[in-house]
């Protein structure tokens, strides 16, 4: 055996990082040491066979030696040796804490060596000379209690590791977890409480759980732990708002899942007989869903309300108007509904832009509900319509003051972004009973005489009357009816020729649109094509329209050596489109027409919608060879500038200044000052509604060239029209 110093020990065993040994090794490994060479020999030849591994030291220093280079389980020490004692031996194997179970042998009798080994940490001490049974008994005992303690060690591990893996998993629960006792005293609080209410969780320990939950659900909490603690087996789930450490703040809301639980505690009583008492308690799980729940009574706000302007939506409003209408058939008391609609909102809103308009719909929202008692609803229905519930009515004057007062206070000015703006409102009044027994039908009847006035002119109110029920099924007949039209093919095309009046040829035709309705035979277009731009369906009529005349264009064509020329009446929905111009010069060049037979009517009604996206959409017809032409002037929205600008050929005389003309030898201003104004400008004159002598020979005197009407021709369909052509070409 090497012999190594103190300090060489203490190196050696540093750096093989030697811990004291969990587990008794397999087989069991004992170290025996003596400085007699026949004791040890001896003690060897008794050992040995027994299932041990064997390892000798003649010395102290070797014993060290070994002990610091390998584990052992048990170590057969001699107290005496010349260089280094037993008891030295222990005080190194426990400096440096070295595992392994001691058993001395001393030839000393005396008492006091006895008591130093043990006080280090031997397991037995015995006598030279010893029997071999008492030796073997020993050995026996202390293999088995290092076997012992080693199952402990990893017992103690294993529950050291489970406890590190509840603590982690406690934690670093998201959650809050909590055991409260019979008293409703915390006895144990993750670290989770901090940060979500601030509290220190050590501070908890001892509180009774009143102190965390907020006194508006206190009394609730009190029951359930209550009812928990009545139960042996017992679970429930509750929410519930916890305080914040912070005086000001309202805490959080939280769902509790709560259990209750036995602990047990062991006790002894008097006599000193051990009791186990069983105290009931509660362990508890606390999710933080504040977030959540104010995400839900979002939801659900917003399933209810309008975010913007904090009104009832169309959803609650029903609701309320249900109630309403209830409590008014039980009382026999009246009710309205009033529809109002802001007017030209649309214009201001594209104009400032969606912030000023949306501060707008705020303004106005505090101007109505100035106007309504605590009981009437104020909702607000769509971007810029909102609905009026008036319940529990003393008199039908009563909608009245109100729809007058909402209208005084609309037309105040509103001041946005440093502008001054004007609205107005359009209302309609529907009311209990009379007008409606339903929720359905009352708001509907409202938006009819909200239209029906809108149709009327704006800024005012109007009550509902069955007519306009009527109209607006009429409506819904005719646009259904339309659709189905179109697919069967009971539109038609009839062409009204327009005459020059010194040779009373005719120079071309106006197309004027008719409906073969199956039940009501031929319609014009006044019945229909108005449902139709209120539906939309222009837009593809309009499509039918453009394909049917150049069709016709091209028969005409082929069959005669005559270009006439057709007019077209276009909707302002259709000019607005953007590939307008594109179906049209598609359409000519498909059917191989001249642009220069096309004429385009419009009304002067286009200078309101969009006038220079209008003036440009003329501009690329007038370039294509397509004419202009304005219909109905006089009637609408005249305004000379924009004639000025506007690139027209044609200016249409409407019927409605023809058909007063009764004597040729009156004055009629008006239709002198449009023949005028055609003069000045350089633009061709059509006469439309001509059915009299009288009137063509006043229009002729006056300058008029080409007529239209009754007098000359009827509207006629395609095939009397090229054979009218065809008789004025032969003769």
């Amino acid at each position: 055996m090497s012999n190594f110093s103190p300090m060489q020990w203490d190196f050696a065993l540093a750096a093989r990082g030697l811990q004291p040994a969990q587990l008794i090794q397999t087989p069991p490994r004992l170290l025996l040491v003596d400085d007699e060479p026949r004791l040890l020999e001896s003690l060897c030849e008794l050992l040995k066979n027994r299932g041990f591994v064997l390892v000798t030291a003649n010395s102290g220093t070797e014993a060290i030696a070994c002990l610091v280079s390998e584990p052992f389980d048990l170590v057969i020490l001699d107290l005496r040796m010349p260089d280094i004692s037993g008891q030295e031996v222990m005080d190194y194997m426990n400096v440096h804490k070295i595992d392994a179970n001691v058993i001395i042998t001393s030839g000393d009798s005396g008492i006091d060596a006895a008591i130093g080994v043990l006080r280090r940490g031997a397991y037995d001490y015995l006598r030279k000379p010893y029997p071999r049974e008492e030796l073997l008994k020993a050995v026996q005992n202390a293999l088995q209690q290092r076997r012992l303690e080693a199952e402990n060690k990893q017992i103690a591990a294993k529950l050291e590791s489970s406890e590190r893996i509840y603590r982690c998993l406690v934690d670093s629960s998201p959650d809050i977890i909590f055991t409260l006792n019979h008293q409703g005293l915390l006895t144990f609080v993750n670290h989770r409480i901090q940060p979500l209410l601030g509290f220190i969780a050590e501070d908890l320990i001892g509180k009774h759980y009143a102190e965390l939950v907020h006194a508006r659900d206190l009394e609730r909490a009190n029951y359930v732990f209550s009812d928990g603690q009545q139960q042996q087996r017992w679970s429930r789930n509750i929410e519930l708002r916890l305080k914040s450490c912070h005086a000001d703040d309202e805490g959080r809301v939280f769902s509790v899942e709560l259990m209750s639980v036995s602990f047990s505690a062991p006790m002894v009583s008097n006599e000193g007989a051990p009791l186990n008492l069983e105290q009931m308690g509660i362990y508890g799980v606390a999710r933080d869903i504040t977030d959540r729940k104010r995400a839900d009574e979002l939801i659900a706000y917003q399933a209810y309300y309008d975010v913007l302007t904090d009104l009832p939506n169309r959803v609650l409003f029903k609701d309320r108007l249900s109630l309403a209408l209830l409590q008014a058939k039980r009382k026999k008391v009246g009710l309205a509904v009033m529809y109002v609609d802001l007017d030209r909102f649309k214009v201001i809103n594209d104009s400032l832009g969606h912030q000023l308009g949306d501060e707008l719909l705020q303004q106005v929202t505090l101007r109505l509900k100035a106007c309504l008692r605590h009981s009437d609803t104020l909702s607000r229905f769509g971007s810029d319509e909102f609905n009026v519930v008036l319940p529990e009515l003393d008199s039908i004057q009563d909608p009245t003051r109100v729809a007058q007062a909402c209208l005084v206070a609309l037309r105040a000015p509103f001041e946005l972004g440093g502008q001054i703006i004007h609205i107005t409102a359009t209302i309609g009044v529907a009311v209990y009973p009379k007008d409606g027994e339903s929720v359905d039908d009352l708001i509907r009847n409202a938006d009819l005489a909200m239209h029906a006035k809108k149709s009327q002119g704006r800024n005012g109110y109007k009550f509902f009357e069955l007519s306009m029920l009527n109209q607006s099924f009429e409506q819904i007949s005719v646009e259904s009816g339309l659709r189905l039209a179109l697919l069967a093919g009971e539109l038609e095309m009839y062409y009204q020729p327009q005459v020059d009046v010194k040779t009373g040829k005719v120079m071309g035709a106006e197309a004027l649109m008719r409906w073969n309705h199956p039940q009501r035979g031929f319609l014009g277009a006044g019945a229909f094509l108005p449902f139709a731009e209120e539906s939309g369906l222009i837009i593809a009529i309009s499509d039918w329209m453009l394909e049917a005349v150049c069709q016709d264009l091209l028969a005409w064509n082929t069959l005669s050596d005559e270009r006439p020329y057709l007019s077209i009446n276009l909707s302002p929905h259709y000019l607005d489109r953007g590939d307008f111009y594109d179906k049209l010069k598609d359409a000519l060049a498909r059917y191989q027409i001249s642009p220069s037979q096309l004429e385009v009517e419009v009304t002067e009604n286009i200078c309101i919608r969009n006038p220079q996206a209008a003036i440009d959409q003329l501009h690329k017809l007038c370039q294509l060879g397509v004419r202009v032409a304005i219909d109905d002037f006089g009637t609408g929205y005249s305004s000379l500038s924009y004639l000025h600008r506007f690139p027209i050929h044609v200016l249409k005389i409407d019927r409605s200044f023809v058909m007063p003309i009764e004597d040729d030898s009156l004055q009629f201003p008006v239709v002198l000052a449009i023949i005028s104004i055609a003069k000045g400008l350089g633009l061709k004159l059509v006469a439309e509604g001509v059915e009299t002598e009288v009137q063509k020979r006043y229009l002729e005197h006056a300058g008029c060239q080409t007529f239209q009407g009754y007098y000359y021709h009827r509207p006629m369909q395609q095939s009397a029209l090229m054979g009218l052509l065809h008789s004025q070409q032969v003769h």
